[in-house]
């Protein structure tokens, strides 16, 4: 009786639910595509000036994407995986 009782209480739980790994790994696609939209734009030759690093992809749509992300991620570590 006392090695089931042992075996019951040494059971691990995850601390978040499915909903909360599902949102979390969204929240890493989001900051994943977000950095490799920020990616490039460099120049081979460095007395070459290159515009494309300004370009709207990378000073806009990247770290807004990134944030977006990060924001997912908070939610989803808050979010009450025992709430229906």
């Amino acid at each position: 009786m006392g090695v089931q009782k042992r075996k019951d209480e040494s059971k691990s739980e995850f601390i978040f639910g499915k909903k909360n790994y599902k949102f979390l790994f969204i929240g890493l696609a989001f900051i994943v595509v977000g950095f490799i939209l920020m990616s490039g734009g460099g120049s081979d030759d460095p007395n070459v000036f290159d515009e494309s690093i300004y370009s709207w992809r990378r000073i806009r749509l990247a770290p807004t994407l990134v944030l977006i992300g990060f924001g997912i991620q908070v939610y989803a570590i808050l979010l009450n995986p025992n709430k229906k």
